[in-house]
């Protein structure tokens, strides 16, 4: 006696056959407990008494089946993807197949070949898993940073960008304030007003934002750090950029908190521009932070004095850059043309860098060794324009000569000179004189008149 393998199905047909053969049931009302026919349920009775409850298997199982594809076709078509289409999924891979090899398998067969064959994982199997994260142990040890761009005013006003820094031990609001857009200036107004208030915390944690990371090395300040990154690495602090979005999930999860609770707060509060919201922020922030913050496992505060004056502090925060002096004591910067005033620091500086600084309010500055540098900006446009004008009154005074030259002339003569003879061509295209048909027709009147005399 052996162990005999029976689907579902066919162990629901040998239970209502077997009580069909102890009279319990009809063969009628089996055929409608097994939606079949009760001639089949008939042919099904005289297989289950003859042979026993094992015949009613199906037949081909544990049979290959007739519409199976060769096994040689499918390490084939394994093959072709392992070494060609490695990184292609199971659709495209089936596309190249047929395209380029003229080997036709279906999407589906594919994707079953590629999971045997370990080349391709399931979503299921390709699922990632994020471990939350402990929070930071000290109250400024880690701070979240973010933007969020959002409709703060709803129909009320214009979208705008909320900065958000929040504690990582705490989930403290530490600094909140509404800019225009995500930029370099928006986040260095934000830094100076939290140093000013807090201190200088051990680092700082965002996202990939451009404002954070160079996207290429050397893109943005050369030195392979942003102009934030620099500032920060002039004033001892880290900053840390998260992979995902969830890495830095304390600070999404209270932007989402901030895009229904201070809306709504705006709202009540009748508030519809960002001056008036910025007005409004710390109050909002002390109600928040009085009900969402957490206790941190240690007491220790770890935000540094900033001892930095605030002239220092406004060439920290700053757009910082080099430009090489050529031989004129001239560079360009921002599509403008600045020349150096000559004196006694600028004769030396053709062939050197010299530093630049840009300020949130416009403002630029050129310094040599701490020293600001005296400078004008050559107008290019001025340039243009007096060139223009000099040209016209040369135009002009050309054409007035030749006016009375023309005058001075002998009427004959200037009648003479606009004269042009019947038949000698110009020599210039389009003159009419050119074609082919203008020259036979000049050969035709030439003949006649010859035969004329």
């Amino acid at each position: 006696m052996g162990w005999v393998l029976m689907s579902e199905r066919e162990l629901n047909r040998v239970e209502v056959l077997s009580q069909v053969s102890q009279g319990r049931m009809t063969a009628t009302a089996a055929a409608n407990v097994l939606g079949l026919s009760r001639r089949q349920v008939q042919r099904l009775m005289k297989t289950f008494q003859s042979d026993g409850p094992a015949a009613i298997r199906h037949k081909a199982r544990g049979r290959a089946s007739n519409n199976r594809i060769d096994p040689a076709v499918r390490e084939f078509a394994v093959t072709l993807v392992r070494e060609n289409y490695i990184d292609f999924g199971p659709t495209f891979a089936a596309e190249k197949l047929q395209e380029d090899h003229g080997l036709k398998v279906s999407r589906e067969t594919l994707r079953k070949w590629m999971q045997d064959a370990g080349i391709w994982l399931s979503r299921k199997q390709r699922r990632t898993f994020h471990q939350p994260r402990l929070r930071r142990e000290c109250f400024g040890e880690l701070i979240q940073i973010d933007g969020s761009d959002h409709h703060w005013f709803e129909d009320r006003g214009p979208a705008c960008t909320l900065l958000v820094f929040i504690d990582d031990a705490t989930s403290a609001l530490m600094h909140l304030e509404f800019v225009k857009s995500e930029s370099t200036f928006s986040y260095f107004g934000a830094l100076e007003a939290y140093l000013l208030e807090h201190g200088r915390p051990v680092a700082f944690y965002s996202d990939k934002h451009t404002v954070f990371r160079v996207a290429q090395q050397g893109a943005e300040s050369g030195h392979g750090m942003t102009q934030f990154g620099r500032a920060l690495n002039e004033l001892n602090i880290e900053i840390l950029c998260a992979n995902s979005s969830q890495a830095k999930g304390r600070v999404e999860r209270a932007n989402r908190t901030l895009q229904d609770r201070l809306v709504k707060e705006l709202r009540l509060a009748g508030i519809a521009d960002m001056d008036a919201a910025n007005a409004f922020l710390p109050a909002f922030m002390g109600r928040y932070n009085a009900k969402f913050a957490k206790t941190p496992r240690r007491p220790d505060n770890l935000h540094r004095p900033l001892n930095t004056e605030p002239d220092r502090l406004a060439d920290l925060l700053c757009w910082r850059d080099e430009r090489y002096v050529g031989q004129q004591l001239a560079f360009s910067y921002d599509r403008q043309r600045i020349i150096l005033q000559e004196n006694e620091i600028t004769r030396g500086l053709p062939g050197k860098y010299i530093d630049t600084f840009e300020f949130a309010d416009g403002r630029l500055e050129f310094r040599w060794r701490g020293i600001s540098l005296p400078y004008s900006v050559f107008d290019k446009d001025q340039r243009v324009t007096h060139a223009a004008i000099t040209e016209n009154k040369h135009l002009s005074a050309v054409l007035e000569h030749i006016k009375a030259e023309q005058d001075k002339a002998p009427p004959k003569k200037r009648r003479a000179g606009k004269q042009r003879s019947k038949y000698k061509p110009t020599g210039r295209r389009n003159d009419g004189w050119n074609t082919l048909a203008d020259q036979r027709r000049i050969a035709d009147r030439k003949a006649s008149q010859g035969c004329d005399n």
